[in-house]
């Protein structure tokens, strides 16, 4: 490894093959990324996640996704162990700033880096909780469908009402069979929730987790759950403010395990966080 401090520091977007860099960083930090999700994360936007050397040695990596015309999202903001302190995470987080200029932009941080991330501009707005269960055998009946029978356009209306913005070419890939299983509960023409569950570094991760009324988020975590090995570990990343979500998680017998800070430069979109039960991404929101 070299340390060379003359070695110039340079900022690039990643390819698909150093986005594998990105993703084991995370692993390492214990945010348990998926195992597909270099796959997704790109389609959101290919330009949106940068690495910076120091000659050619990766020494920090951010993803700077933009969203539309107005909302971008802030994650992977790493720097690797022997390179912190020495200004290259800020110098990344400088540049990913930049790419988003104009934007409201959000975040989830590590709840200590709060006060480092208002400085930058970014303001509270809540809590997510991750919560750890484990999948228990039980009756598979359901009105769950594959989100691949149902049509994709009014999947992607449905999505937008629950995130900040338009998402199709990332949806597409998230909720495709090969990389995750997608389940939706639709009455006559109306999609009353969605959920997917993908497997990670560390057992499986619900998320997103949408739903119309606490009992059909619980009916979809049944389903997403039910193939799984007995006592398979899962977790639900739960918006704070939802509290029907808090009080779901609590009666399947989930813990907390980790919390974050969503943030965000200006005003927080205004969603109905009551049909959030879990969301999708630390990293893309």
């Amino acid at each position: 490894m070299s340390t060379n401090s003359t070695a110039p520091f340079t900022i690039t977007s990643m390819t698909p093959a150093e986005m594998a860099i990105a993703i084991d960083w995370a692993r390492r930090e214990g945010w348990n990324p998926g195992l597909q999700d270099a796959t997704a994360f790109r389609c959101a936007d290919p330009q949106g996640f940068l690495l910076g050397r120091l000659g050619d040695q990766p020494v920090a990596t951010i993803s700077a996704v933009k969203y539309g015309d107005d909302f971008g999202f802030i994650g992977l903001y790493i720097a690797d162990g022997p390179f912190r302190g020495r200004g290259f995470g800020y110098g990344i987080w400088q540049e990913a700033m930049a790419r988003l200029a104009g934007r409201n932009v959000g975040l989830d941080g590590v709840v200590a880096q709060q006060d480092n991330y208002r400085k930058s501009g970014f303001q509270l707005a809540y809590r997510n909780i991750r919560h750890a269960g484990r999948s228990t055998a039980g009756p598979k009946a359901t009105r769950a469908v594959p989100v691949a029978s149902i049509d994709f356009d009014e999947l992607v209306r449905y999505d937008r009402r629950l995130f900040p913005a338009e998402r199709t070419t990332f949806l597409a890939n998230w909720v495709h069979p090969s990389h995750a299983r997608a389940l939706a509960i639709v009455e006559g023409s109306t999609i009353l929730g969605y959920g997917v569950i993908r497997p990670c570094h560390q057992g499986f991760k619900i998320a997103p987790l949408y739903a119309s009324t606490p009992e059909v988020a619980e009916e979809l975590v049944r389903a997403l759950t039910a193939d799984l090995p007995d006592q398979s570990e899962f977790f639900i990343d739960v918006p704070e403010p939802n509290a029907h979500a808090m009080q779901l998680a609590a009666g399947l017998g989930m813990t907390p395990v980790l919390e974050t800070a969503r943030m965000y430069t200006r005003r927080a979109p205004d969603l109905p966080l009551d049909e959030v039960f879990g969301i999708t991404s630390l990293e893309l929101g």
